[in-house]
């Protein structure tokens, strides 16, 4: 029997978030800081949030913390959102992961230190346990820690786990397993710059049984699976006050659909709402979308 509705694989940090009053600046000029925040992110953690305000009980593993992250994270997380932590390593060397965001009005820029996390000869995540995949209804998963991302996909796979998954190369495992792998416009144009979209989407469905979604933020949502003709979904207009975790909140729909066993269709629509109401609320920690909010966005 399971434990718990949700197992969440990823990253999770704390960010610096700041909304500009305009948008982002040119270098060498001014720019009004309108709100600032101190909160928890990364895709595992914005995910864990909406899901766990939706009504799932959510645990989450994946990359240490540290001395300057746990106590936010332990504030939202843990007392706010009800969240499972137990399996989460706490470094005693390290400070944790943290980033500091500009949010323009169009846009959102995010200053870390990535590249020196991943760059570092001591890797800073844990491999995932056999256990809390078991004890889970389903699975979401980040692509960011190597093997040991890899070993949640088969682990997954030996278990029976449906997994939600997002922007992995179509030959990789965690595509191969996945029942649900949504690549975004930013990984596309990042790593298949001149590559024909369609073209691209058949390379994914053909390696894949499961759904594969294509986003372009407020352009039409490409979906479909394997010997299907594309589908296409055009995104429910909102007014955007940051798009900031769009990406994260839209898998975090997509793994309530597939938790609630929606048809293809119905899980694009409910994980483009998702993003949606989230567009329109800042900051997502403080303000995440009920499931009313999101019927209403589907309904209108």
């Amino acid at each position: 029997m399971s434990k718990y509705d949700v197992y969440l694989y990823g990253m999770t940090l704390v960010s610096t978030m700041n909304l500009l009053a305009e948008e982002y600046p040119e270098a060498d000029t001014y720019g009004e800081i309108k709100e600032s925040y101190l909160l928890p992110g990364g895709e595992t953690g914005s995910c864990a949030e909406v899901l766990s305000a939706l009504g799932c009980t959510v645990k989450i593993d994946g990359n240490f913390q540290g001395a300057k992250t746990m106590e936010v994270l332990s504030k939202y997380l843990v007392d706010k959102y009800g969240i499972d932590m137990s399996s989460v390593y706490i470094d005693p060397t390290f400070d944790g992961v943290q980033d500091m965001i500009l949010i323009g009005t169009n846009t959102r820029t995010c200053f870390g230190r990535f590249v020196a996390f991943y760059d570092d000869a001591v890797k800073r995540w844990k491999a995932p346990e056999k256990e809390d995949i078991a004890d889970a209804k389903v699975v979401g998963l980040d692509p960011f820690f190597m093997e040991q991302t890899d070993l949640v996909a088969q682990y997954c796979h030996e278990l029976g786990k449906k997994y939600v998954t997002i922007d992995c190369k179509p030959e990789s495992l965690i595509n191969k397993y996945c029942e649900v792998n949504v690549i975004s416009n930013e990984f596309i144009r990042n790593n298949y710059p001149d590559m024909n979209v369609e073209e691209l989407f058949k390379i994914y469905t053909d390696n894949t049984e499961g759904l594969i979604i294509f986003t372009f933020g407020a352009r039409e949502i490409m979906f479909g699976r394997k010997n299907q003709d594309i589908h296409r979904f055009k995104p429910y207009k909102v007014k955007v006050q940051s798009t900031l975790g769009a990406g994260d909140t839209f898998k975090a729909g997509a793994v309530y659909g597939v938790l609630k066993e929606m048809p293809d269709e119905d899980i694009v629509k409910f994980a483009a709402a998702t993003a949606g109401a989230v567009c329109s609320r800042f900051p997502l920690a403080l303000n995440p979308p009920d499931l009313e909010m999101i019927e209403k966005l589907i309904n209108s």
